[in-house]
């Protein structure tokens, strides 16, 4: 087997469903979209965005002697069914177990030293959404799919649901065919955003995104989007469920992304009231503590609001 092969198979052995990798070369139009996206304001308060811009579209930045990226996608796909009772919060598929970054983030150390150990004279870096890295784009680049027009990736065989990690590295690996974008004329994902924010295909405007409003913003959610936000508390998955993909979409093998009692139905009265400690004790290990304590209080607030709306 070429080292190729036994890094895919390696990768495979530690749990993770997909994996192709991608050469890094001085083609990168992906950059030049960044940079679109930056200078028309779209990536709101995230200002690392901008500041790590440089990085981003330049992978030789965070690995000197870099020459190929390894991505890889895990299955969280769950088939639990949130109950939208009054009273009830939703949170977005990925947070209703564990949190993702150790899950992957162990693993994807082990695979950079298994590269390693494979080839000494090389040097490798894993991440998992914890650093920047275009991930989306070097996943599509590795064959593990295309980018849709809601911006995620979207796997001809897992549909929506990969989360994804890359290992950088200075070996030399063959690379796999990018791949296709298979969305044609569909636009299900821009029809089902609750505020518009996919602003044209391919392009989200953050600043109007939920996952964005009740993770990312500090401040105040703008009083004329907060009836959009439903019952969502943390994160947004309406333009990801509509995709047509998913109808091949199996749940995950991996048990640490099952919904717990507390994140499948979330009661909004309790997240409202909730004290700081509770609050870090309650979502310890969960990808939910993103949002903060003040941040999720707001989004299970606004979340009331919105059904004393609907009586």
């Amino acid at each position: 087997m070429t080292l190729t092969e036994r890094v895919k198979r390696t990768a495979l052995d530690l749990g993770f469903q997909a994996v192709g990798v991608s050469r890094v070369t001085s083609d990168r139009p992906e950059a030049a979209r960044l940079g679109e996206w930056l200078a028309r304001g779209f990536h709101g308060d995230m200002g690392w965005m901008a500041k790590t811009a440089a990085k981003r579209k330049n992978p030789a930045l965070l690995l000197h002697g870099i020459r190929a990226i390894v991505s890889l996608g895990m299955n969280y796909y769950t088939d639990d069914r949130p109950d939208d009772a009054p009273g009830h919060g939703r949170i977005a598929r990925y947070a209703r177990g564990e949190d993702y970054h150790r899950v992957l983030g162990a693993r994807l150390e082990s695979l950079a030293a298994f590269l390693k150990a494979e080839a000494p004279d090389s040097r490798s870096l894993a991440y998992v959404d914890t650093g920047a890295i275009m991930e989306k784009a070097w996943a599509q680049r590795a064959g593990l799919g295309w980018i849709g027009k809601h911006s995620n990736l979207v796997s001809g065989r897992y549909g929506s649901w990969l989360l994804l990690g890359e290992v950088l590295t200075t070996a030399e690996l063959a690379p796999d065919e990018p791949g296709a974008d298979l969305c044609g004329t569909c636009t299900l994902c821009i029809k089902a955003c609750p505020t518009g924010a996919i602003a044209e295909p391919y392009v989200v405007d953050a600043r109007r995104c939920l996952s964005y409003l009740t993770i990312e913003r500090k401040g105040a959610v703008p009083p004329e989007i907060q009836p959009a936000l439903g019952n969502y508390v943390f994160g947004c998955d309406d333009c990801l469920d509509v995709c047509p993909y998913n109808h091949r979409a199996t749940p995950a093998s991996e048990p640490a992304f099952r919904a717990t009692s507390l994140t499948l139905n979330p009661d909004l009265d309790v997240l409202a009231g909730q004290s700081a400690e509770a609050f870090q004790e309650a979502f310890h290990g969960s990808p939910v503590r993103r949002a903060g304590h003040e941040g999720l209080r707001r989004s299970a607030a606004i979340a009331k609001k919105n059904i004393q709306r609907r009586r």
